[in-house]
């Protein structure tokens, strides 16, 4: 006679689960940086999380939340971060500067180099001035993933600043006087006035100005941003102020006042993270909620970095 105490396993062994490296690597440590803006991600590689779709939703998270993203010790090659940074978006080349031969969405901000490398970009604009990217193009660009593959022991930090913070803390009047209001952003004055001048001419044909609200809805998170910068931002669009004008000298005096006081916002420090690049250091921004600052103290030191540009959807 048996007995029902214990029932004997006839089942067959079954196969071990396969576990993929990135799974094996988290959960994500977050470290904040600043009270204001950014936060360092560790126990994750970048390469394991393209394939990853849950730990992809997980730093967009943190993206939309700290607004920019650090992460350190990503050994990875032009394609695997590539391949990475479009799993937030399709990727763009940038309208007037060369791409990576070996990944044709990664932008090169190689600076120093000899001139006899294959990869050698001869460039001599800087980017120490406070700007957004691209906000030239009625669809400016959603974000940016930025990796340093060569630089200096010391100087060449990246600074930015969260210019929803920025808005949220102008006084009120302020906030009444640019409700509604819009600006032009144009890249002729920028990339456009090294070149002689019917070169120019055919840059401004091909990147026509275009105008942004001052004050933009952020389309994930619904914050409102002041969105005008230094670089690509040249006057308002509809700005005008009849009842406080004696004279025609009174007008354009008070926009471009006005103008000055915004896009100084972004230079507060309360607002920033800085960043000390290392190599295989890699940063990740919003580019609709944070402007950035390449600080150019570095010398002749040589720089290798790469940028992949995430495509963004015009603004209204």
């Amino acid at each position: 006679m048996t007995t029902t105490g214990a029932l004997q396993d006839t089942t067959a062994p079954t196969a071990p689960a396969i576990v993929r490296p990135s799974v094996r690597r988290h959960s994500i440590k977050v470290e904040l940086s600043t009270p204001a803006i950014g936060a360092e991600l560790s126990n994750v590689s970048l390469a394991d999380a393209a394939l990853d779709p849950d730990l992809i939703a997980e730093i967009r998270a943190l993206w939309l939340k700290h607004k920019v993203l650090f992460f350190r010790d990503q050994d990875v090659s032009p394609m695997e971060q590539q391949t990475f940074a479009a799993q937030f978006g399709e990727l763009e080349s940038h309208p007037l500067a060369p791409s990576h031969p070996e990944a044709d969405k990664l932008l090169m901000l190689y600076r120093n180099l000899d001139a006899n490398s294959p990869t050698w970009v001869d460039k001599s604009s800087r980017e120490n001035i406070w700007h957004a990217d691209v906000t030239f193009k009625k669809a400016p660009p959603r974000g940016a993933v930025l990796r340093r593959e060569l630089g200096p022991e010391t100087g060449g930090d990246t600074i930015w600043s969260n210019m929803v913070m920025a808005y949220e803390n102008l006084p009120e009047a302020i906030k009444q006087r640019i409700a509604g209001l819009r600006a032009k952003h144009s890249a002729e004055q920028t990339f456009g006035a090294q070149l002689p001048i019917e070169e120019r001419h055919a840059m401004a044909a091909k990147n026509p100005a275009t105008e942004h609200p001052v004050v933009l809805t952020h389309p994930e998170t619904g914050e409102k941003v002041l969105f005008v910068n230094s670089v690509f931002t040249t006057h308002f669009a509809n700005f005008y102020n009849f009842e406080d004008v004696r004279y025609g000298q009174d007008f354009m005096p008070e926009a471009h006042h006005l103008m000055t006081y915004l896009t100084s916002q972004a230079a507060v420090p309360e607002y920033q993270v800085r960043l000390k690049w290392r190599t295989n250091t890699v940063a990740m921004w919003d580019n609709l909620q944070v402007q950035h600052y390449a600080v150019a103290d570095y010398g002749k030191a040589p720089r290798k970095m790469l940028r992949a540009t995430i495509t963004g959807a015009p603004l209204v």
